[in-house]
């Protein structure tokens, strides 16, 4: 085999090796970048399988021919190398397009001028037939524009080179090594085409694309050199939020992004990396030693640095950087701003202790009306109604007002006893003992009860209900609601008026009625009932109806602690009812004789 066999089987080994790089990058030619490589090494391929037939020519027709291929890319593949340069590295992002037009323009005038070069010999002036060696058949007398392009060439090739040196130190390692994988692809073809400038007459430079051809694949397949570009790993880098700090196997700052700068501001004073650690972090002792004593598990920690006068928290995490053979190569240091959360925390803190302060001093207050203020009224309602009492035996004439002053203070007083049940069903304090009762007799008794205060207004209490309707329930509770609801019943209806309360089965469970024929309910205590507003948004200065309202917010709360429900139907001028479920069975039992039915438990409530 000749030395021309041997050059031009190079040659085309060479040519293959680039389309199976042009073929990997069609894979992937949904990014710009691959787009690119695809042109790149279809324009080597082509510089590379027009040499090879040009070493094969037997004339000089041939020869033309050989270099009209080779010119379908030797006039862009330089440029192309640098648009993929401009691409990596973002420049000039928002006027791509019109650079990418000013880049081509000479390559498309060199190609140009290479197709109608016969007619004014512009790119090479003449060719003359090589007398001494058969490699190359004609040696070639240069034009000025074939010096113009090789000065453009070498110029985009240098201002390339210029553009990845910032990028490389900045890097992550990863991408360090496809920007060196990219310089070779560059590198590779300037070297061997300095061979033909040297005063050889054979051109090396494809066989420099074979090597740059190399070089791509092993990054394509070694470092996923089109998978993401630098410029994507270094946009996602700085637009991470937290800070984040990279250190290699020995200790030292490789990189950071800006999140980091605004932590630690030190780490922009340091204008070259890799640096060693403590020159950098020596303001920070203790974030040092974290670091010197990580193991080799990641972990967390707080830390916090003083920004002028404010105290900034944040949360960081150490972890291990670690290669396909699980070999440590460095470190990655995050920092999460917990500031915010940090200062919420102390405010809910204050706030909580605040609150813990006005409850017991709300604890305090009942305790006061519980002890100095009930007792006091209590005594005062015995006193009226003695008072009373003896004021109509004896015929005394202002004996009504006394009356006036007896209802008054007994309204007050089942005010302060609805108050203080609530609060403790509030705390929690009042045991629920559901046991069975006999409905009628436990009804019986708040009707007597109840019965003085009717009485006095003439009012008819009757009662509707089978002798064997029983009820599970808590009888203080039982007592309370009907003492609610009656004394309601009571206040509402005029003199001579009726008040009438039924019962019934249904299913598992009894319904209790209280109907009175009285005024109706006022429609702001009916809305606010249907709402179920709190008592403290009905009680109005100087409304008597406070009381009331008060009164039937408990009781509703006492009918679901039973799991029951109240409701009401009123009508102005016709009369009121109110209804309430327990639950409860048609079975004959004694109003105390509950040693059958008992299944005593205890539950505390918060209302």
């Amino acid at each position: 085999m000749d030395i021309r066999q041997w050059m031009s089987g190079s040659l085309f080994f060479a040519t293959a090796l680039m389309l199976f790089v042009s073929f990997l990058s069609y894979r992937k030619r949904h990014l710009p970048v691959a787009k690119t490589m695809i042109l790149i090494m279809l324009s080597a391929a082509c510089y590379s399988l027009g040499y090879a037939f040009e070493v094969l020519s037997r004339s000089l027709d041939e020869v033309k021919l050989s270099l009209q291929i080779e010119y379908l890319g030797i006039p862009f593949v330089t440029t192309l190398w640098f648009f993929q340069v401009i691409q990596f590295t973002g420049t000039a992002s928002r006027y791509r397009k019109r650079l990418a037009v000013l880049l081509f323009v000479i390559p498309a005038a060199v190609f140009f001028l290479h197709m109608t070069n016969d007619w004014h010999h512009l790119v090479y002036e003449q060719y003359v037939l090589n007398e001494s060696a058969t490699i190359p058949l004609y040696t070639t007398v240069k034009g000025p524009w074939y010096k113009v392009h090789t000065v453009y060439n070498y110029s985009i090739l240098l201002f390339g080179m210029l553009l990845f040196i910032p990028m490389y130190w900045r890097a992550l390692p990863a991408v360090r090594k496809q920007i060196v994988v990219l310089l070779l692809g560059a590198v590779a073809p300037m070297f061997f085409n300095l061979f033909f400038w040297t005063g050889s007459n054979v051109d090396l430079t494809p066989f420099g694309f074979a090597v740059s051809g190399i070089a791509y694949v092993w990054g394509i397949l070694r470092f996923n050199l089109l998978r993401l570009t630098p410029l994507a790993m270094a946009k996602v880098f700085e637009t991470i939020r937290d800070g984040v700090v990279l250190f290699d196997y020995e200790g030292q700052i490789v990189s950071y992004n800006s999140a980091a700068e605004k932590v630690l501001p030190e780490l922009g004073l340091t204008k070259r990396y890799p640096v060693d650690m403590e020159k950098v972090l020596s303001a920070s002792p203790e974030l040092l030693e974290r670091i010197r004593a990580a193991s080799d598990e990641d972990e967390r920690f707080p830390f916090h640095r003083f920004h002028g006068n404010r105290k900034r928290h944040y949360s960081c995490s150490l972890s291990f950087i670690y290669d396909s053979g699980r070999v440590t190569i460095g470190k990655i240091l995050m920092f999460n701003d917990i500031t915010e959360l940090k200062e919420s925390e102390a405010g809910l803190r204050e706030n909580a202790r605040q609150l813990f302060e006005l409850n017991a001093f709300k604890d305090k207050l009942f305790t006061v009306v519980a002890h100095d203020i009930r007792d006091p009224f209590a005594l005062l309602v015995s006193l009226t109604e003695l008072l009373g009492d003896e004021l109509t035996a004896a015929d005394f004439e202002h004996a009504e007002l006394v009356r006036e002053l007896k209802g008054q203070v007994q309204s007050t007083f089942h005010l302060v006893e609805n108050l203080l049940d609530w609060y403790r069903s509030q705390k929690g304090k009042v045991v629920f003992h559901p046991l069975g009762w006999n409905l009628q007799q436990v009804v019986r008794q708040a009707l007597l009860l109840a019965g003085s205060r009717a009485g006095m207004k003439q009012i008819q209490l009757t009662e509707q209900i089978d002798e064997k309707l029983t009820v599970r329930a808590d009888k203080e509770m039982l007592d309370l609601i009907l003492r609610n609801l009656l004394s309601n019943a009571i206040k509402f209806t005029g003199l001579g008026g009726m008040i009438e309360i039924g019962a019934k089965l249904e299913g598992d469970r009894i319904v209790v009625s209280v109907r009175d024929n009285g005024a109706g309910m006022d429609d702001q205590t009916s809305e606010l009932l249907r709402l179920e507003e709190p008592f403290l948004k009905v009680m109005v200065n100087g409304d008597d109806s406070g009381d009331t309202r008060f009164g039937l917010a408990l009781t509703r709360e006492f009918v679901r602690i039973h799991g029951g429900s109240l409701w009401f139907e009123s009508k102005p001028g016709v009369g009121t009812t109110f209804s309430f479920s327990l639950s409860g069975s048609a079975v004959r039992l004694d109003a105390f004789d509950n040693g059958g039915m008992e299944e005593d438990y205890e539950s505390d409530f918060g209302g």
